[in-house]
């Protein structure tokens, strides 16, 4: 297993309560990315970050703002969640998604969802449209036609390079294995954002495993594990292999070791380790904290992310890279 790589940025800023600037930060998964998909993952997430920085700059929410991010992982095929998502073992794509506000600890989650591009915003109206935090499978898909979420086509969220990487495995133990370790699969997207009035929020979307079981949900879309959002301690989005991360519900863990007062990099990283030295999971996270602290940390070979942080891009792949570029005022 890969040593956990974090990538930290920490402000001191006296006047910070009275004038907080914005900072999203998203990933495009944590796994063994392929070079042929290198390029094209790095330049998902920096427009991701981009998408979601202008939602913050013209005034919006952190909770618009991730969506925003989310969604532009998601229509983007070169990321397992929505356009492009990985197919399970009936050769069918089933989605799950979460998104949650920080300020009042709303949730709203999807999944086994079908024929829905943007899982993402679907969760989010679960939050805002009913009593409920989480719908599933068919009672997702009612729920969206009854509000006019438009289904499309089974195919269309269909690459043809999934379907071919899909007849290569056989077995869902074969997919876990090399989902994370060699170069067979992709995996979660997902965002965390503070805005001026120092919310956070979160937002996490994906595909699930290559060939999982019909009706297998991970991590993603259950609250405390593939991600979590509170004002009193940050927000954190979770990548990696779902049921070790639910074994030790990865978000809350990290939010926990930050309330400890420990940095959101040490926190992340402390977690991490935790669920490889106990469970033998790998995986990755992002989080930003309500003074804008902010990292990612991950310990698969790869994890494409990016931040938007005062006009700059920061952006990495590999441990140990961080790149930035200076963006236009």
């Amino acid at each position: 297993m890969a040593e956990s790589s974090s990538r930290v940025m920490k402000r001191e800023d006296p006047d910070r309560s009275s004038k907080m600037s914005a900072v999203v930060v998203v990933h495009g998964g944590a796994w063994a990315i392929p070079d042929q998909l290198a390029e094209a993952s790095v330049d998902g997430v920096k427009a991701a970050a981009c998408e979601g920085s202008s939602v913050l700059k013209r005034g919006g929410s952190a909770l618009d703002a991730v969506e925003a991010a989310v969604r532009a992982l998601e229509d983007n095929p070169v990321f397992n969640a929505g356009h492009g998502a990985t197919l399970n073992a009936d050769g069918e794509v089933e989605l799950d998604a979460i998104i949650m506000d920080g300020r009042t600890l709303a949730s709203g989650a999807v999944s086994s969802v079908k024929n829905i591009a943007n899982p993402v915003s679907l969760a989010r109206a679960v939050m805002e449209k009913t009593a409920h935090v989480m719908l599933t499978s068919r009672g997702a898909n009612l729920f969206a036609e009854s509000i006019g979420v438009v289904a499309v086509p089974p195919d269309a969220l269909l690459t043809e390079y999934e379907r071919k990487e899909w007849e290569k495995q056989k077995t869902y133990v074969t997919g876990v294995d090399e989902d994370f370790n060699t170069k067979w699969a992709h995996d979660t997207v997902g965002a965390v954002a503070v805005d001026t009035a120092g919310n956070v929020a979160c937002a996490t979307s994906t595909g699930g495993i290559r060939n999982k079981m019909v009706g297998r949900v991970g991590d993603s879309p259950v609250i405390g594990a593939g991600g979590y959002a509170d004002n009193l301690s940050g927000a954190v989005s979770c990548t990696g292999h779902g049921e070790s991360i639910l074994k030790v519900t990865l978000a809350r863990l990290i939010l926990s070791h930050v309330e400890q007062g420990k940095s959101v990099a040490d926190s992340s990283q402390l977690s991490l380790r935790y669920m490889a030295d106990r469970v033998r999971g790998a995986g990755g996270s992002i989080v930003v904290s309500p003074s804008g602290q902010w990292a990612a940390t991950f310990t698969t070979d790869r994890m494409a992310w990016a931040a938007v942080d005062q006009e700059v891009l920061w952006y990495g792949l590999d441990p140990d890279e961080r790149l930035k570029e200076q963006l236009s005022q």
